[in-house]
């Protein structure tokens, strides 16, 4: 009987515990005035420019330096004419594309947002909405991983050692490879 008491009490302390949580304000306060409410302006600004957002950041972190950030920091890094103008090529090729595919991700996400503005959603078309836009979100991950990747393979062990230093990574995440040679895939 003690044990079935105690199991009760339990219950209830916990039921009263997620109910004071659920009664208080929302997070969310104030984002239901947004443009597309699952976005920040941060995030429709990140978007539009073709910036990064923290998507490469398995390449950043372990090595794989970014296009841009190297062409910031060129003098520093005492890079090549060639190095140079392949590294740019690898960036504007990251930028055009992730800023075509920002504004794809920001169609579909406004064109979501209005479906529940409308109340014109359905639980099938929100299946197919959430995928294409999860589906975008991976096209662009893809760019600027593929951008880090290519610009590791143009720079020499030094470089990539010092560009983790001023990138304030420590100890030296630069991957383990035979050799850092010129490629301009």
């Amino acid at each position: 009987m003690r044990r079935i008491l105690l199991s009760i009490g339990l219950v209830l302390a916990a039921s009263a515990g997620s109910n004071a949580i659920a009664a208080g304000p929302s997070p969310y306060v104030g984002q239901e005035s947004r443009e597309i409410k699952a976005l920040s302006t941060q995030d429709i600004d990140d978007l539009v420019n073709g910036r990064g957002m923290g998507l490469a950041k398995a390449a950043e972190l372990n090595g794989y330096p970014g296009p841009m950030h190297v062409l910031e920091m060129s003098l520093d890094f005492k890079l090549t004419p060639d190095q140079i103008r392949v590294v740019t090529g690898f960036k504007n090729k990251m930028s055009d594309a992730a800023r075509s595919l920002g504004a794809e991700i920001l169609a579909r996400e406004r064109q979501l947002d209005q479906q529940f503005v409308a109340g014109t959603t359905n639980e099938s078309q929100l299946i197919k909405e959430t995928e294409a836009i999860g589906a975008l979100y991976g096209k662009l991950r893809s760019v600027h991983l593929v951008a880090h990747l290519r610009t590791q393979g143009v720079l020499t062990a030094e470089q990539i050692s010092l560009y983790n230093q001023r990138r304030g990574y420590g100890p030296d995440p630069a991957p383990q490879t035979p050799e850092h040679s010129m490629h301009g895939k």
